[in-house]
């Protein structure tokens, strides 16, 4: 099922996410939902708070991508088909030394908004997935950026938050009127 997406300027995107407690075939169905609806917006993440759902959970897709990068989960490689899409409940990230890199990041909260962040290229992740299992992830490149960006969404930070001072200046406009448009669509009566 499709799940609207919360848009730039609504609360619950600013609220830190409650841990995941309970593996349930609820969780599995919003995953699932998640999935979708993030593959609909042509994305390869999305975080419960985008859904309007303040809680330590998001799901991955990096199939459609075609950038370079690299993943391990639990020590192995396993193809991207077995493990995609990725639920992930109540990430730790560490970020692993090496380089960090800048990248034009969207966000499907941002539509058509993209600008540089600067991240670390490399990470590791421990994480939960949909049976509570723990896991770990290390991954680089676009997979990394992508996980770094949700993990963010969960704690109520936003990409423009990683942003220079100078590259949101550049955007302001956009976000102007992003945030018109939210409150527009907000005063319009439910159907």
């Amino acid at each position: 099922m499709l799940l609207p997406i919360v848009r730039f300027n609504q609360p619950v995107l600013r609220k830190k996410g409650a841990q995941v407690t309970a593996f349930n075939a609820a969780l599995r169905k919003l995953a699932d939902d998640m999935a979708e609806t993030m593959r609909t917006g042509d994305g390869i993440g999305l975080a419960a708070q985008q859904i309007g759902q303040a809680i330590q959970f998001c799901v991955i897709d990096m199939r459609p991508s075609d950038a370079e990068f690299d993943w391990e989960i639990d020590g192995r490689k396993p193809p991207l088909d077995l493990c995609m899409p990725l639920a992930i409940a109540n990430p730790k990230i560490t970020a692993l030394p090496g380089k960090e890199t800048t990248y034009e990041e969207g966000c499907l909260s941002f539509p058509g908004i993209h600008a540089d962040v600067v991240r670390p290229d490399t990470i590791r992740v421990e994480y939960q997935d949909l049976d509570g299992t723990a896991h770990t992830l290390v991954c680089t490149g676009l997979f990394s950026r992508c996980v770094q960006h949700e993990a963010d969404h969960l704690n109520g930070v936003l990409f423009i938050d990683r942003m220079a001072k100078r590259v949101v200046a550049e955007i302001k406009p956009e976000l102007k009127e992003l945030e018109k448009e939210t409150k527009a669509a907000a005063k319009k009566p439910a159907k």
